[in-house]
Formats: C-alpha cells, sequence, structure tokens
C-alpha cells in the first residue's frame, strides 16, 4: 500500500486556526464553537512568545465539564484542554495520520511546518480522504459484501428522551462514546451527539441536571441502509454535516456508524505498513 494513499497532510488541513485566551471561560468557548460551527479551539498563552498551550475540543467538554458537573460560566479552559498537543508534519501520509490519531485517542491533529502549528486535521478530514482517493482501503473494502456491517458498531448505546443533560454526558464519558440513540417508549426516535450537547446547551450556558435530552437531541434519524456503500454513508455524512449513522436493515436499526470507525479501519488495515517503517 502506497504511502500517499490518501493524500499529504497539508492537503487537508485547515489552514484558519481558531484561538482563544487561555483565561476564557468554558460557556464562552462552548459559544464560539457553536457560532463557527467547529469541534476544536487552540487555546493561548499569556505569553505572546508562547505557542499554543494546548486544544480544546467537544469531548473534552462533554466528558471534563458536563459530565462532572463543573460550572461553565467560571471555569477556565486551560483547566480542561489537552497539553501537550499532538502535532504531525504537513508532509506526512493521511494513513500516517490516521495512525497517530488512532494511537493517541483523538479526533484532531495540529499541523506543523518547521517548528510551527499552521493547520488542524480532523477525523472527517481523514474519512474524506481516503473516500476521495479511487483506491485504497475505504476503495478495497467497499469490494466487501456488506461493508457497513463490517464497520459498524452493533452495541446501540441508548438513552430515554427525558433522561438529563447531566446524565447522558456521564453515560457518553463511561462509554467513552459520542452519541447515544434517544427511546420514548422503547421506541428509538432520535440521536444526541457530543455536538449537540456543546452547541444546544453548554454554548447557551443551559442547566444540564435539569433540561432534558428532547430539548436538543437531533430527530428524525438519519439512516443507511446496510446495503449501501462506505462511498455512500460518507457522502450522507458530508452533505448533511453529522459524524454518525444509523445503520437499518429491512428497516429495522441493526447498528450505528461513525467516520471514528471508518478511521480505526483504515488503521488496522495499514498497521504492519506503519509498524514496518517505525
Amino acid at each position: 500500500m502506497s504511502e500517499l494513499v490518501g493524500g499529504v497532510v497539508k492537503d487537508f488541513m485547515h489552514r484558519y486556526l481558531e484561538v482563544v485566551p487561555q483565561d476564557t471561560t468554558v460557556a464562552a468557548a462552548a459559544e464560539r464553537m457553536g457560532v463557527k460551527r467547529i469541534g476544536c479551539l487552540l487555546v493561548e498563552s499569556d505569553d505572546p512568545t508562547r505557542g499554543p498551550l494546548g486544544i480544546l475540543t467537544e469531548m473534552d467538554l462533554v466528558r471534563k465539564v458536563l459530565a462532572t458537573g463543573l460550572d461553565p460560566t467560571i471555569t477556565m479552559v486551560d483547566r480542561v484542554m489537552v497539553s501537550p498537543i499532538v502535532t504531525i508534519p504537513g508532509d506526512r501520509s493521511m494513513l500516517d495520520a490516521s495512525h497517530v490519531m488512532e494511537t493517541n485517542h483523538v479526533r484532531h491533529l495540529c499541523v506543523v511546518e518547521t517548528g510551527e502549528i499552521v493547520g488542524i486535521m480532523s477525523v472527517r478530514d481523514l474519512v474524506r480522504s481516503f473516500v476521495d482517493v479511487e483506491s485504497g482501503p475505504i476503495c478495497d473494502l467497499d469490494k466487501v459484501y456488506r461493508p457497513l456491517s463490517i464497520l459498524m458498531a452493533t452495541a446501540l448505546a441508548t438513552i430515554p428522551s427525558d433522561a438529563s443533560l447531566l446524565a447522558t454526558a456521564q453515560l457518553m464519558r463511561e462509554k467513552r462514546i459520542g452519541s447515544l440513540l434517544t427511546t420514548e417508549a422503547g421506541e428509538t426516535v432520535g440521536i444526541v451527539t457530543e455536538r449537540d450537547l456543546v452547541w444546544k446547551a453548554l454554548a447557551s450556558n443551559r442547566h444540564a441536571g435539569s433540561m432534558h435530552v428532547s430539548a436538543v437531541m437531533s430527530s428524525p434519524l438519519l439512516s443507511i441502509d446496510v446495503n449501501r456503500t462506505i462511498r455512500d454513508a460518507s457522502k450522507v455524512m458530508a452533505e448533511q454535516g453529522v459524524r454518525h449513522l444509523t445503520v437499518r436493515e429491512n428497516g429495522k436499526i441493526v447498528g450505528v456508524l461513525s467516520v471514528r470507525d471508518l478511521v480505526k479501519m483504515v488503521s488496522v488495515r495499514d498497521r504492519p505498513r506503519f509498524l514496518g517503517q517505525t
């Protein structure tokens, strides 16, 4: 497998960096994410001679703030950010980027050139790069019978729509997942994601203990048939601006597919090459 399958990092990274001071409140940071429709922010030091101190993601806000009951109006971002920042050179392959993400359990990488951060690479950028190429791991898997059935998570994590956002964030943290299917009277009615919790609740400074999932969940569900291709699934996610899809067979939900699942598959299939060069 060629190292350049999927291209190189600098071709797919985002060069515009959203940065906030280290004394920014979590509530203000969440609002910034919602307004800009992004999933992470860089945190800068009070010292202008230093580079970014860390990175703040939706996952950090859900697991470290909402799930623990911290007050977002007085909690500063430097308390919950990730530091040091995980980086990758811009001339490395997208396959290498998938391994760095999987190894460090992150969804964003900062791209460096000559020692400075010049861009951001997200898990969605990775999937786009692999889907766009004419050959490679995703293209190969599309030739397998029902590839979505191989990639999707079949253990469906659910939460009642009348559960609190606090309970929702705690369950996501416990299971180390970014979404939960929501139920009413035993029926699946929607999905709630980390992004929903951050953009629709935390950014508005709404109380997580008293607010219900039904106020922020996405409904109706976006679904794809289990017999469709990975390219089909990726296209739906990109067009709808989502990172999760429910997978149906004969109209019944049988799994959930996430962009993280796609990246993990790519990393696993390419691991022999990656280990051989390190």
